[in-house]
């Protein structure tokens, strides 16, 4: 990681692939990443951790689900926060496009639990470097 103060605008320039999260930097055990998205991922969860997101630029949706009948969904705009519970299964997406950045434990893929009904348009990975 980087010793030097990085520019998130600069490091949302530096790539173009959706739902393809890079690695900004880390602190502690928790990599911090920054993705761009837009349109719906997959529904997942993650049994062992909570997943943090604030939306940098656009708007976000994420549906949640309690069991497998009760469903509601949190709208996120730019500079919102939200904090998935472990163990949550949900959906985020985006009609017309966001940037977001995430605080998640290294090692996490982001399609949790869903490794194997992963669309080709999401790439399921534990992040990626960012370039540069």
């Amino acid at each position: 990681m980087s010793n030097q103060p990085i520019n998130l605008d600069t490091a949302l320039a530096s790539f173009d692939a959706l739902w393809s999260p890079r690695i900004v930097t880390r602190v502690n055990d928790y990599d911090v990443r920054i993705a761009k998205v837009a349109g719906d991922f997959v529904w997942h969860s993650h049994e062992d951790t909570d997943e943090f997101f604030l939306v940098l630029d656009g708007e976000l949706d994420i549906a949640l689900r309690q069991g497998r009948t009760a469903e509601r969904t949190v709208h996120l705009s730019r500079g919102d926060v939200f904090v998935v519970p472990r163990g949550t299964e949900h959906r985020p997406s985006s009609a017309a496009g966001a940037s977001i950045l995430m605080f998640e434990p290294t090692g996490t893929v982001n399609t949790g639990d869903r490794h194997d009904e992963v669309p080709g348009h999401i790439a399921s990975s534990t992040g990626q470097a960012l370039s540069g």
